[in-house]
């Protein structure tokens, strides 16, 4: 009998955790998870390593569907850093692309992504295995219900900037610019320095960011470098016991120690445009409508006048916004 009722009991327990582990992969009733691209200068700053993992932390508990993960930057290992942290998180077949033209080539400064390519698995090893970026743009967005895909830029603007500029071809007859009208409901990018300022996403390809803020069929939200100056994380990630064996935590690990200004958590600018993709802004930021106007020298003004454009203005205290973002950056793959 004692034999029978433990089985029991386990069994009820076994289907419970299922229960709750389907629940929490559920989006919030009503609301469909956000379909995301989401392109980065992996490698330049580790804030992006911060951004992905809130990704699949929002994908996990069902608010994201992750199209595709793209590069704006050509440093040899940036597609294989892009596979570690897709496979890690247990997605990785999530498509990669990498610039095959012109592009910014910033390396990686802080000396990581070695480390990563070294410890974790992954399948693409260089980047000439990876797909172009623009091919990837336009093969995801083709297959996409109109209107329905959410762009999130954390890097240079180069990628877009040719996805507008790119023909019609085997995957839509569409332009780049008709076929972002069509299947994009909005662009969310960390950008620009608000209300103006000199910005290193903007400035490194200034002629890609004239172009692409210039010319952007669709809504765009911008978290802008005064807004992730001030939101420091990484600490508690890095003082968890028990997170072991996770590319993220190794990063801000190596990262941390060697600036000064780090000491205390790094600063946070590409987890805010991941967040409010997904989240959206209610309760963490207001917008600001007009357009953010780029000089030739990769330097923003903003035009009251103008629209289509909004930047973020801080409406929840910065502690709170820090502590969501440390702990979405905790987050472990099931089974971890």
């Amino acid at each position: 009998m004692l034999t029978r009722i433990l089985f029991s009991t386990l069994i009820l327990v076994a289907v419970c955790t299922a229960a709750a582990t389907a629940q929490q992969r559920q989006p919030p009733v009503g609301r469909p998870p956000v379909r995301v691209i989401f392109d980065t200068d992996m490698g330049p700053d580790y804030d992006d390593v911060g951004a992905i993992a809130l990704l699949h932390a929002l994908a996990d508990s069902g608010q994201a569907q992750i199209l595709a993960t793209v590069a704006s930057t050509t440093y040899p290992r940036v597609a294989a850093v892009l596979d570690v942290f897709n496979t890690y998180f247990k997605r990785p077949r999530i498509p990669i692309g990498v610039p095959k033209g012109a592009a910014v080539n910033e390396g990686d400064f802080q000396h990581w992504s070695d480390t990563l390519v070294v410890r974790y698995p992954h399948r693409i090893t260089r980047n000439d295995q990876a797909a172009d970026a623009v091919t990837v743009y336009r093969q995801v967005l083709a297959r996409q219900p109109d209107h329905s895909v959410t762009i999130v830029t954390v890097g240079f603007l180069t990628n877009l900037a040719n996805l507008l500029a790119s023909p019609g071809d085997r995957y839509s007859p569409l332009t780049g610019r008709e076929l972002v009208a069509r299947k994009v409901a909005r662009l969310v990018s960390m950008a620009g320095w608000f209300p103006n300022g000199r910005e290193f996403n903007v400035h490194k390809d200034a002629g890609a960011s004239q172009q692409v803020f210039g010319q952007w069929p669709t809504e765009v939200i911008l978290s802008g470098f005064d807004i992730g100056k001030e939101i420091k994380t990484g600490l508690p990630l890095v003082q968890n016991p028990a997170i072991r064996n996770s590319p993220v935590k190794d990063v801000f690990a190596i990262c941390l120690p060697k600036a000064e200004g780090d000491r205390n958590g790094r600063m946070s600018w590409d987890q805010t445009a991941v967040l409010v993709a997904i989240k959206g802004t209610t309760g963490y930021y207001t917008l600001k409508p007009g357009r953010m106007r780029v000089a030739a020298d990769g330097s923003n003004t903003w035009d009251e006048q103008g629209k289509g454009h909004f930047y973020l203005v801080p409406a929840m205290p910065v502690p709170q916004v820090t502590a969501l973002i440390d702990r979405l950056m905790q987050h472990q793959p099931a089974g971890k």
